[in-house]
């Protein structure tokens, strides 16, 4: 089983100067590529003068997360796609339980291992946690991660189990199965189009995993941080469109009822005197209802699972209403 280890960069020479030996220590058994989109800093020559063992992979433009990542591995024929951020830190043996995964389990497809905070690493980290789950409305929360609440890693989350979604931060998946799904949804750019991969292969019945034996550290923000409004604007917009595309049942319903909840979200910004991320959802719905017609007929297309998808009914009311902070008390 060949693996390809495919990290994208664009304008990070510092991340790959800090965060890429840990990978090439501890990754004997796979190809490491970089794949760059169109960076201006000079990423390349770094990587041509101090790293000469890595591939690399030169994207003629930054399309994001996704375009970057599509256009990357289109070039290669290893049978398993390791996607790893820039600022992500890998332990020993990483490679090997998430490897006996795939071997032993055929329909298992994608799996992410347990991702902790790289600055506070008994913590997990914002982008994964021990892996991630939907409400029925498509807000997105992780085991060890709910909203802004972020649990220590008391070995609680030591069972490897099934998830709906997988971070991006760190996402293994099989050549096939991604060239099945025609890769990521290059309109996102970036943010949430991990979510919809894993949600629409859950709909054509393949199975997401968390891998507990397996262990990374993720900075997380390294590209684009919480506080900035851009963030905000992909994550809404972007919410929106996984929702309209995979959810199964009364989409008008379930599209109404987002409106009201994204309504008090920008409340919640309104009281933090964050003006700029209330005009960030703003214009995510608007963004978002001038792509409907289109993403309508996208889901014409797909399959709907009729399987419930959700792990909780809303994850807003059991947090913010029922003081639920812990994925175990969902």
């Amino acid at each position: 089983m060949k693996i390809a280890v495919v990290i994208l960069n664009w304008n990070g020479k510092a991340l790959l100067k800090e965060f890429l030996p840990s990978i090439i220590a501890n990754t004997q058994d796979a190809t490491v590529y970089v794949a760059d989109n169109a960076s201006t800093d000079d990423s390349i020559c770094f990587l041509k003068a101090e790293f000469p063992q890595i591939k690399i992979i030169q994207n003629t433009l930054n399309g994001g997360y996704a375009k970057g990542y599509n256009d990357a591995l289109k070039h290669l024929d290893e049978d398993i796609f390791c996607l790893v951020n820039s600022d992500v830190e890998v332990t020993k043996n990483w490679l090997n339980p998430i490897i006996n995964t795939f071997k032993t389990e055929e329909n298992t497809a994608i799996i992410q291992p347990k991702i902790l905070d790289y600055k506070k690493k008994s913590y997990f980290e914002y982008a994964g946690a021990a892996g991630g789950f939907i409400d029925k409305y498509g807000y997105p929360f992780c085991r060890g991660r709910i909203f802004d609440t972020i649990e220590e890693d008391r070995g609680q989350y030591n069972d490897s189990s099934k998830i709906l979604w997988a971070s991006g931060a760190c996402f293994f998946i099989r050549k096939d199965v991604y060239k099945t799904l025609k890769g990521f949804d290059e309109t996102f750019f970036a943010h949430m189009e991990e979510i919809d991969l894993c949600w629409r292969a859950f709909n054509l019945g393949y199975q997401t995993k968390y891998i507990a034996e397996s262990t990374v550290y993720h900075v997380g923000g390294a590209t684009l941080n919480a506080t900035n409004p851009k963030k905000t604007y992909l994550n809404f917009r972007n919410s929106l469109a996984t929702l309209t595309k995979n959810a199964s049942g009364n989409l008008f319903f379930l599209l109404f009822s987002r409106l009201t909840l994204d309504g008090l979200a920008a409340f919640k910004f309104l009281l933090s005197l964050k003006f700029s991320h209330i005009f960030a959802i703003l214009r995510a719905h608007f963004s978002f209802y001038t792509r409907l017609p289109k993403l309508l007929k996208l889901r014409k297309t797909l399959t709907q699972n009729t399987v419930k998808y959700y792990k909780t009914k809303s994850v807003v009311w059991s947090y913010f209403a029922s003081r639920k902070k812990h994925f175990t008390d969902l």
